[in-house]
Parts: structure tokens; C-alpha cells; sequence
């Protein structure tokens, strides 16, 4: 079961408006990269679901951090359906994300307590989501939707939505300022910031320090 409240996971994603997330099928590699962004100062993380067997690698690593590092919220992404969020949920996932809104895994969700960042792609899509007891909507692909322009057009009649969006979201200061002037209030991160060549080298450090200052240009851009 999830180790912490929906509340604690919303506003933690809030306070630091940073979600990393990656795959990689080898639960030491994982072990180092979230090492690596947990030291950066991230302390929300999104594994997804994208390799057979996944769902195996996520469980040494809820595993792992309840112990190492407990203050860690672990999230799964990339769930489509019901069973496979349940799958997650009792592997000790924290909140889960979807690419796409399934009403049935929102329901799951809100009966286990766990929060639930559906994808969105349209003003429709982001109501029904909220009227399922959504509290932050996934926008997915941020960038093909109209990138920050698209979140300005959202919240203008419906200022009290809360946006999240994944895809395009890059590691530069000028690209995060974009989406948080828009009134994002916490972005996903993908392969622009767990780089594949830093993974490649093992070099941690360097994904502690782009981790790290991310979340400085955030709260500079902030305020």
C-alpha cells in the first residue's frame, strides 16, 4: 500500500514542481538513477511502466527506498487500465499516471486513496478527469498540444484547473520558465533531464546536479 496521503503527494509535486521519471529494465541502474535525482533535491519520482516485466523492477525498488530513503514518494506511469494499476498499488506505488483518463483506474484510485494524473489532451478530457476526482491533470504531449499557449487558453475560464505537463519539457531554464509563467504548478521530466548519455557513462553526479538546478531555476522563476 501507498506509504504517504494524497494530500502529502499533491502538495509535494506543488512545492517542488518537479516530477522526474524514466524506465530501465535493470533495478541497479534504477537504484542509481533515483539515488541520483533524490539527491538532487527531487523527491518525487515517476517509474513507468514501459518494459516487460516492469512492474518486477518497481517492486525491488519500493523495496528499497521505504528503507533507504523514506521520505521518497514512488509513483508508476504509463498505466492504462485498471489491473495494471492495481498491480502497482499493491506493490506500494504512490500515486499512479496515465497517458491517457480511464475512468475505471480513477475509481480504483479514489478507493485505495492513491492520486491519479490522468493524461489530457483537451478542455473536455480535463473536465471529465476533475468530475472523476482528479486533483492534477497530466497535459500529454505538452508540446503537441501548443506547449505553455495551450495551458493559458485552459486556465483562462477555468482558473482553479491544476496542469502538469509531460513531453517537451526541457531542462533549460527559458523552456520551464515558459510553462510555469503559463501557471503550470509542477512539470514531468523525462529524458531531457535522466539523460540516456548520463546513464551511459554512470554518471550520477551529473543527474544529481541537472536535477538540482532545475529545481533552483523553478523556484528562481517562481519567486
Amino acid at each position: 500500500m501507498a506509504r504517504f496521503s494524497r494530500v502529502h503527494v499533491w502538495s509535494t509535486m506543488e512545492q517542488l514542481g518537479l516530477v522526474p521519471l524514466f524506465y530501465n529494465g535493470d533495478v541497479e541502474t534504477s537504484i542509481r538513477v533515483i539515488e541520483a535525482i533524490s539527491a538532487g533535491g527531487a523527491k518525487v519520482v515517476e517509474f513507468t511502466n514501459r518494459g516487460d516485466r516492469a512492474f518486477e523492477v518497481f517492486r525491488e525498488l519500493a523495496v528499497h527506498f521505504a528503507k533507504s530513503d523514506p521520505e521518497l514518494v514512488l509513483g508508476a506511469g504509463s498505466i492504462l487500465d485498471p489491473v495494471t494499476a492495481g498491480l502497482y498499488i499493491n506493490l506500494g506505488a504512490d500515486f499512479i499516471v496515465g497517458s491517457v483518463t480511464n475512468a475505471e483506474v480513477a475509481k480504483l484510485c479514489n478507493r485505495r486513496k492513491i492520486p491519479y494524473f490522468p493524461g489530457c489532451a483537451t478542455s473536455s478530457e480535463i473536465s471529465y478527469a476533475e468530475e472523476l476526482g482528479v486533483e492534477i491533470c497530466k497535459i500529454f504531449p505538452g508540446s503537441n498540444l501548443g506547449g505553455p499557449s495551450f495551458v493559458k487558453a485552459i486556465l483562462g475560464p477555468t482558473p482553479w484547473t491544476r496542469l502538469m505537463p509531460t513531453g517537451g519539457v526541457s531542462a533549460t531554464y527559458d523552456n520551464l520558465k515558459g510553462w510555469f509563467d503559463a501557471g503550470v504548478v509542477c512539470v514531468g521530466m523525462g529524458s531531457a533531464l535522466v539523460r540516456s548519455d548520463l546513464i551511459k557513462a554512470k554518471d550520477w553526479q551529473g543527474i544529481t546536479e541537472l536535477t538540482a538546478q532545475c529545481l533552483a531555476w523553478i523556484k528562481e522563476i517562481r519567486g
